[in-house]
């Protein structure tokens, strides 16, 4: 917005950036929605709507010790996640959005989940709309199928994984420094050089241990 004004108005002006406010400022809904009955029906934490209460809102553990998320709050993404899970409405032991009987659906959903490794869910729910989808670690998240057909991900020359630059521009994408971090001392010598130290200063550092040298 103040690089749209400078163009329109030729005027600068002072950007004020506190890490503080910009936290709150992503989290409006949150503080707008604090009275909306649906979300948070009770002022307890782990009973509500978005705060792993609601069973259809939550994450597994799977047969492998692996976890899925599932996030099937609208009914037809619900309804799919029954169908996935191989259960009906018939045999739950409430209706969806019955808050009274969600630790009973909970208990039922980690049961079923249980019965089957990560990879089986993934193959199960993966061309569903059910809103169900792994949780991976850091090398899992590099490596899956849709992160690998985006090169969302590259190699760095220690051969970890690292984000590409986002979002991708066409015309000027981002680049990646491939270089990995330097180790601690690796450029000691050269840096105390740089600041004007003699070779004998510098041995002097080393050898009391005041700096580190690989």
């Amino acid at each position: 917005m103040a690089l749209f004004n400078r163009t329109k108005t030729g005027k600068g002006q002072i950007v004020d950036v506190s890490m503080t406010e910009g936290a709150a400022y992503v989290a409006s809904w949150l503080w707008r929605s604090q009275n909306l009955q649906l979300c948070w029906p009770t002022k307890i934490r782990g009973r509500n709507l978005l705060d792993t209460g609601a069973p259809f809102y939550n994450t597994y553990e799977t047969q492998d010790g692996k976890y899925m998320a599932v996030g099937a709050i609208e009914p037809q993404f619900y309804a799919l996640l029954l169908k996935g899970l191989g259960l009906t409405e018939e045999n739950m032991p409430g209706p969806q959005i019955d808050i009274r009987k969600w630790p009973e659906m909970q208990k039922l959903f980690s049961d079923v989940f249980a019965k089957k490794t990560q990879a089986e869910w993934i193959e199960l729910f993966g061309d569903s709309d059910a809103c169900v989808s792994p949780i991976l670690t850091l090398e899992g998240a590099a490596t899956d199928v849709h992160n690998e057909a985006r090169g969302s991900f590259m190699r760095n020359e220690n051969g970890s994984y690292e984000p590409r630059p986002a979002p991708l521009l066409s015309e000027t994408p981002g680049i990646t420094e491939v270089k990995s971090d330097p180790n601690i001392g690796e450029h000691t010598e050269e840096v105390l050089q740089e600041f004007g130290y003699s070779k004998d200063e510098i041995d002097h550092l080393i050898k009391n241990d005041v700096v580190e040298k690989l």
